[in-house]
């Protein structure tokens, strides 16, 4: 039997998809299109749509919002690596998954 693409694993999901990713990289080409194609397709993405400030904490709702997502993709590019805010994403979504939270 084939699932939907939109069938939650958990209860507890919220979203569908969590996008990981660096802004300045990414935000304005493929990461725009690859959520127009999630949301065009009816899959429930997050994306944090604010520029974080530098030197500031990650927001707790963007880890809350990866405890919530049913997967997370992660969108590697040049600079990810060099952002704590995407490392404590990845941090995030690894603890997630290995919980078998996402």
């Amino acid at each position: 039997m084939a699932s939907s693409s939109t069938q939650r694993f958990s209860s507890s999901s919220i979203y569908d998809v969590f996008l990981s990713f660096r802004g300045e990289d990414t935000r304005c080409h493929f990461t725009d299109h690859l959520y127009s194609a999630l949301i065009g397709n009816g899959v429930h993405t997050f994306r944090d749509h604010e520029e974080l400030e530098r030197g500031g904490a990650i927001a707790p709702g963007l880890l809350k919002a990866i405890e919530q997502s049913r997967i997370s993709i992660v969108v590697f590019s040049e600079n990810y690596a060099q952002s704590r805010w995407c490392l404590d994403e990845l941090v995030k979504i690894i603890e997630c998954r290995t919980e078998g939270n996402n």
